[in-house]
């Protein structure tokens, strides 16, 4: 690295922060609650629908919550992500090495491990063809899922093998376009992903046939990352909210989130870009806008790692959801004990097994990775 040293740059992204002084850490640290919701919101989501399942095959009733959108969690995880790039990337910005410093990080920060479980699924797969829930992959369709390119299914869905991919071939396609905006001074960066993203949406609108890849990537919920960058700008010109305003932006958001405005027997059935969102966005403005209280210290070990834990917890909740729904099944917990039981129980297996993930896998084969890109 000839134009920024490893020692002066800082490495993070949606999924985990770096361990910094305890002002910096806790400057980040409502960012780390909400990766920790955000993921714990996804798992909850998949733990309930596979509780309707168990429902099913025994006959039985089931509800899950609808107290929130559960998979706005992604949405989440997409502003948090745009704000994150640009945040941390700040002594990358026109820089010579700039961008290939950046992208040699999101390899080494996502790949390692997103492999790693889709090998596991396709191993799984072979052994257990139920468990993969649809046909056999074909050989193009495992090959553009380890490349992050997207590619239909037979049913015409675009969606990787291993299907939670899919946020994963938004993330490196954003990834990719900002690397290559890091050559910009940051505002003129921000600006031109932005114009972009927003030019790419304008055309998936307006075309009437396009590559699976352009289609999928012209999705409105690209214009998340969009959100989120234009949050850090507003951070780093000192912009700053009160308490009070800071409590009264996310609970409306969390109020918007509840009254799921997406929904198609909704009275408005607004896109997902603005029902998910914006409230997503509103979050994190809140979570960022401000000093954070010291009287979160206390609890800052137990966020921190469940938020370090997020991506791993993301990959491999299915795992653990699956593995205890079918122990319950064969077990007779699901009648013995309930469905909430077994929800409240996948949730926490997951988390636990997200945790070993992480520390004894994810963490390892980062650091090696990282090492072998020198970066």
């Amino acid at each position: 690295m000839t134009a920024v040293s490893r020692a002066e740059t800082v490495s993070a992204d949606k999924w985990s922060l770096p361990r910094l002084g305890r002002q910096a850490s806790s400057k980040l640290m409502l960012v780390q609650v909400l990766r920790a919701f955000a993921a714990l919101a996804v798992v909850l989501y998949h733990a309930q629908y596979d509780a309707e399942a168990l429902a099913a095959r025994f006959g039985r009733a089931y509800h899950g919550s609808d107290l929130l959108p559960w998979p706005a969690g992604v949405d989440v995880f997409f502003v948090i992500s745009g704000f994150i790039m640009v945040h941390t990337s700040r002594k990358l910005f026109t820089t010579a090495d700039g961008p290939r410093i950046f992208l040699a990080r999101r390899i080494a920060r996502v790949v390692p491990i997103y492999w790693a479980i889709v090998t596991v699924y396709l191993i799984l797969g072979q052994l257990i063809p139920a468990a993969l829930n649809r046909d056999a992959p074909s050989l193009t369709a495992i090959l553009t899922s380890y490349l992050f390119i997207p590619y239909p299914l037979p049913s015409g869905v675009i969606h990787p093998v291993y299907s939670l991919g899919w946020t994963l071939n938004y993330e490196m396609f954003f990834y990719v376009v900002f690397g290559g905006a890091l050559l910009l001074p940051r505002p003129r960066a921000v600006l031109a992903v932005a114009v972009m993203l927003l030019g790419l949406v304008a055309f998936g609108r307006f075309s009437q046939a396009m590559p699976a890849p352009i289609l999928f990537w012209s999705d409105p919920i690209v214009l998340e990352f969009v959100f989120g960058m234009a949050i850090a700008l507003l951070v780093e010109k000192g912009c700053s909210l009160q308490p009070i305003g800071r409590i009264g932006l996310a609970a409306i958001a969390l109020l918007l989130l509840h009254f799921d405005l997406a929904r198609p027997d909704g009275a408005l059935m607004l896109p997902r870009v603005l029902a998910y969102g914006v409230p997503a966005a509103m979050l994190v403005a809140a979570a960022v806008l401000g000093p954070l209280s010291s009287t979160w210290s206390a609890v800052e070990l137990p966020v921190a790692a469940l938020g370090d834990a997020s991506y791993a917890l993301y990959l491999v909740h299915p795992f653990a959801i699956r593995a205890l729904r079918e122990a319950f099944a064969y077990s007779g917990l699901a009648t013995a004990m309930g469905l909430e039981v077994f929800v409240i129980s996948a949730v926490l297996a997951a988390v636990i097994l997200a945790l070993l993930v992480y520390q004894f896998a994810e963490k390892p084969m980062t650091n090696v990775v990282r090492g072998w890109l020198r970066v």
